[in-house]
């Protein structure tokens, strides 16, 4: 029996991931407050959809709520050094998971990326292996922890620029799906999301960590309740 998402706060809002989250949750009659955090603000034809500035954290205090979802993230090449790139993917991502502890959060998703291990050599596995135990360890009553691989989705459209190497990969990759293990097969920003919603809604206690096969499966089911 899913457990329904009625107030939700969600960060990293206009990004692929976020986007889509935002889609799927007003999609659902249950949802009936959702308070959304970007650099640039979006559209609020919705009235459950309100947007605001991304604060600074975690002094800043959030909407009372009872989920949450972070889908911030980047790459070092687009923050621009080692330092720049923790600064969003680990401090931000932990400020924002801070807060909405704060303001009542019991269930709280998370983008990570595959392969995160805070114990391997690479900077950006091992800053979203150390990451997800921060997160884990603050006690949410529900951590999902989504680790996608190669994320699909039309940036562009975001106006965000390409990322060459992710052109590459998936260039590579996409002719190559069926003999590549699901979990690293490229998955669908939307897949994500809807997955990602869908774990919350089912509750588990503790921390749940999510692989790119599993995320489809889940991604198949309704959310709906």
């Amino acid at each position: 029996m899913p457990h329904p998402l009625n107030t939700v706060l969600i960060v990293g809002a206009t990004g692929l991931v976020g986007r889509e989250a935002i889609r799927e949750l007003l999609a659902m009659p249950q949802v009936s407050a959702i308070d959304a955090f970007a650099r640039k603000t979006g559209d609020a034809a919705d009235t459950r959809l309100r947007w605001h500035a991304l604060p600074r954290w975690p002094a800043a205090e959030l909407p009372q709520a009872e989920a949450a979802l972070c889908a911030l993230g980047s790459t070092i090449k687009a923050a621009g050094s080692p330092e720049a790139f923790r600064a969003v993917d680990f401090d931000a991502v932990l400020g924002f998971a801070r807060a909405a502890k704060a303001a009542g959060v019991k269930r709280f998703g998370v983008v990570s990326s595959l392969g995160a291990n805070p114990a391997t050599r690479g900077l950006y596995p091992r800053v979203k292996g150390e990451m997800e135990a921060a997160v884990a360890a603050l006690g949410f009553d529900c951590t999902v922890i989504a680790r996608p691989s190669l994320l699909t989705g039309d940036r562009a459209a975001l106006g965000q620029p390409p990322r060459k190497a992710e052109q590459w990969a998936l260039a590579v990759l996409r002719p190559l799906a069926p003999l590549v293990p699901r979990s690293w097969r490229p998955i669908e920003a939307a897949a994500v999301a809807r997955g990602m919603i869908v774990a919350l809604q089912q509750a588990r206690p503790g921390m749940r960590v999510v692989e790119s096969s599993e995320l489809m499966s889940l991604a198949r089911q309704s959310t709906g309740s």
